[in-house]
């Protein structure tokens, strides 16, 4: 049997001694005799504030997910809050997706921050995120938490911590709130007991008040009612967004909804699926079997909190193509920019957001209309931010990153899958009025800016010998980098943790103006780009790579396609 670090063990006999129940000491008291590994990677660190809050393995443990966990955030944002605004009354909103743990979670957060004299505002029912991050500032909040995990995979769950702007926590915020959180030293610093007069709920009513705001973003109102009937599948994926996707669809003028009835109830075992993940093509499956019985022309997707979406669509051959984020963040910000343009609403006064491993294309796309385009860290906060900078100075038309979280409008100040979704659903129907097909769109795109195309591996390391692996090979690039990849030499890297630009050939290095993050961008000579970032919400690092060619004729898409493909296929192997 492993011996177990002293320290590991300090940190488990402290729970034992603590005020914490009878079950979950019985559990440590397990780990200690029979499962040491188990022991360290529940106890080895606490859970941190990443690009997507607290998120983690539900279990026992300074490094799971538990009440007690979140209890000490919870008290840590309490008393940071109450330090931030001193004699004022402050509003926390607080919902859930459908995890397991929910309430649990949702309601412990409550009782702590009422305990601690702060008014919550909690949602009677889950709802997505975004109706969470525009709920913070309608209510004129100071905070509000969103009990989710995302897209991880059932034995997850997490704790979105969101500021007055409704934006989640970013610097200085995100650390002081672990500064207070590492000040408690005994489960007995937290205050668990509820206060029921500082809680009140969100009721119903508020739907009407979000999805309005999502119908003012439509931009071609005679295109869907020309297209009104168009076959449209959405799944929620046992998720949160089941009510409002469908809602939304129907405020922009769409009647032909059809839900996929097996994902529909939410239920965070996700049985129908191996991960929860409109990004994976097998989270859609079911989604796909029912395009093809009523001959759909979109399918739409949510993940379960309802911020990230997927698209698919016929692409004439008689199966549905899977749109990756890039693909449908292009489109997005084609179509906008057009409308726009259009409108005569284009003034030089505008600007959108990317991020620096989503496509480089929407940043061409603009260029050519003239608009600018701001390349942050990866995280939507980091967006947010901005919007937040340059409000009443500029408009903020739209933003995302190549993960399938996009924004348009900026009444919500986080990644929205339901407006998102509807936005696709109108962009599908515009062009269709014009005879065109999504990829007739694309290749259009493509023959102006340039045809990109994208991929990703990622690679799980769980645990502490995993996060130490993950290290490794960061620090390996950095000490070791490559000057060639499957035969193409590197022009330059880009280390935005170290804050410099090398330049291969001559050795010669400039400062990199950006915050620092654990990302390494290795530039090629011929244009193609490779990014490596360790993920901020799982244990995994994750490898972007994007390749591109000019595409002359539009009739030669699927040639150039393949061209890309192959050469994406080869930048991949190198990584493997």
């Amino acid at each position: 049997m492993n011996a177990i670090d002293p320290s590991i063990l300090a940190k488990a006999e402290s729970w034992l001694a603590g005020n914490v129940d009878e079950q979950t000491k019985s559990t440590i008291r397990t780990l200690i005799k029979e499962n040491p590994k188990e022991l360290t990677d529940s106890f080895y660190q606490d859970l941190e504030f990443g690009t997507g809050g607290l998120r983690g393995l539900m279990g026992v443990g300074t490094n799971r997910m538990n009440v007690y966990t979140i209890g000490m955030a919870t008290q840590g944002l309490a008393n940071y809050l109450l330090k931030c605004f001193p004699n004022q009354e402050i509003r926390v909103a607080i919902t859930h997706d459908s995890r397991i743990n929910n309430t649990l979670f949702a309601t412990t957060t409550a009782n702590v921050l009422t305990a601690n004299g702060i008014h919550v505002l909690y949602f009677r029912d889950m709802r997505p995120t975004p109706m969470l991050s525009f709920a913070v500032r309608h209510f004129g909040c100071k905070s509000g938490v969103m009990i989710t995990a995302s897209h991880n995979p059932k034995e997850y769950n997490g704790y979105k911590a969101y500021w007055e702007d409704g934006a989640q926590v970013v610097a200085p915020h995100d650390k002081n709130i672990i500064t207070e959180v590492q000040k408690i030293t005994s489960f007995d610093q937290v205050n668990f007991d509820k206060n029921d007069a500082l809680f009140s709920y969100i009721e119903e009513d508020f739907d009407a008040i979000y999805l309005e705001k999502v119908k003012e973003l439509s931009l071609s109102k005679e295109a869907i009612q020309a297209q009104k009937d168009m076959p449209i599948v959405f799944s929620p994926i046992h998720g949160a967004s089941g009510k409002m996707v469908p809602a939304a669809l129907r405020g922009f003028g769409f009647e032909n909804i059809n839900i996929v009835k097996e994902q529909a109830e939410p239920d965070g075992n996700f049985p129908t699926v191996i991960y929860p993940n409109p990004e994976e093509a097998e989270a859609l499956t079911l989604s796909l079997k029912l395009a093809k019985e009523i001959g759909a022309e979109l399918v739409l997707a949510c993940d379960p909190d309802g911020d990230r979406y997927a698209a698919a669509v016929p692409n004439g051959s008689g199966e549905f193509e899977l749109l990756n984020g890039n693909q449908t963040g292009s489109l997005l910000t084609y179509y906008l920019l057009s409308r726009w343009k259009e409108a005569g609403k284009l003034d030089g006064n505008q600007f959108i957001v990317n991020t620096i491993v989503t496509t480089e294309l929407i940043d061409e796309i603009a260029k050519g209309f003239n608009v600018t385009c701001f390349s942050v860290l990866t995280g939507f906060k980091n967006i947010a931010s901005i919007i937040l900078e340059l409000e009443g100075k500029k408009k903020f038309i739209c933003g995302g990153e190549e993960s399938y979280g996009y924004l348009v409008g900026d009444f919500v100040r986080d990644k929205d899958g339901v407006s998102a979704c509807a936005m696709v659903a109108e962009i599908i129907a515009y062009y269709k009025t014009q005879g065109k097909t999504v990829f007739d769109v694309l290749a259009e795109i493509y023959t102006q800016y340039g045809f990109y195309k994208e991929s990703l591996i990622s690679v799980t390391k769980k645990g502490k010998d995993g996060a130490e692996q993950i290290q490794a090979l960061m620090n390996g690039f950095r000490t070791n980098p490559p000057t060639e990849m499957n035969g193409i030499p590197v022009e330059r890297i880009v280390d935005v943790k170290e804050s410099t630009i090398t330049y291969v050939k001559t050795g010669k290095t400039e400062k990199l103006n950006m915050d620092k993050s654990n990302v390494m961008q290795f530039y090629l000579e011929d244009g193609s780009k490779i990014s490596a970032r360790p993920s901020g919400t799982e244990p995994k690092i994750k490898y972007y790579f994007s390749v591109n060619r000019p595409l002359e004729n539009a009739a030669d898409y699927r040639k150039k396609e393949a061209e890309l493909a192959e050469k994406l296929e080869g930048l991949k192997a190198y990584f493997s």
